[in-house]
């Protein structure tokens, strides 16, 4: 999480806390922004909603992809398919495969690749964090590492100098990026993380026990509304 900020960058935006907390770390740092979010058919859409409140309230550009139809191909992902009912529980459980959208991020990186070197931009940034590593294969340095040389490959002579991907979190907790959102200010009432994509978090689906974990971890007051009650975290 060091180094010269970039001038302009591309981050994709889900509207979660994660990317949300990308954006205004960067944002911090002088950077200027376009926020790309994707509608890939995902049942918790809404988090587009909440991607279009950050980038208002940073005044940067927001763009959302329609890969709606692309999401028809993806049947038997919880995110994808309404006939797979959205596991509750923690990331670690084996039930939280079900919620993987393959290659997902491999297609939104290709994208938002594309958007930066044909814009002029000199950075695309995406909030994988370490949590994401036990169920994401596409959230690891390994992945990471291999489609950032595939980048410069593939766009070789195009893109700006100094052109880079970023991912700062990749190697934090969702404590962590908890902790460095309060430091630049996010306003995590804003971000949406539910993967049931209800009227408000559902308070015990994967994404939802991670939020509530992470800001108990990081001693940090959470603002999210959940429909479920559980005991805090012990520490």
């Amino acid at each position: 999480m060091t180094g010269q900020a970039p001038h302009r960058a591309v981050v994709i935006a889900s509207g979660g806390l994660d990317s949300s907390t990308v954006a205004y770390w960067l944002a911090d740092r002088g950077s200027q922004l376009t926020l790309l979010s994707f509608d890939y058919g995902q049942r918790h859409r809404k988090e587009l909603h909440y991607a279009k409140r950050i980038a208002g309230h940073l005044g940067a550009d927001h763009k959302v992809v329609d890969l709606s139809d692309l999401g028809r191909l993806l049947a038997g992902s919880a995110l994808t398919d309404l006939g797979v009912q959205v596991p509750d529980g923690h990331y670690s459980e084996a039930s939280m495969r079900s919620t993987v959208v393959p290659n997902r991020n491999t297609i939104m990186l290709s994208v938002a690749v594309a958007a930066a070197v044909s814009s002029g931009a000199d950075a695309v940034a995406f909030g994988a964090h370490s949590g994401d590593h036990a169920i994401y294969p596409d959230c690891r340095t390994s992945f990471f590492d291999l489609f950032a040389a595939v980048t410069r490959e593939g766009n070789e002579g195009f893109p700006t100098e100094g052109f880079e991907l970023l991912a700062p979190f990749i190697g934090l907790t969702k404590a962590d990026i908890v902790e460095v959102g309060r430091q630049v200010g996010v306003p995590f009432e804003d971000t949406w993380s539910c993967y049931k994509g209800g009227e408000v978090h559902c308070g015990v689906c994967g994404t939802c026990t991670e939020r509530r974990e992470a800001f108990e971890v990081a001693g940090v007051v959470d603002p999210t509304v959940y429909s479920t009650s559980v005991p805090a975290v012990a520490r």
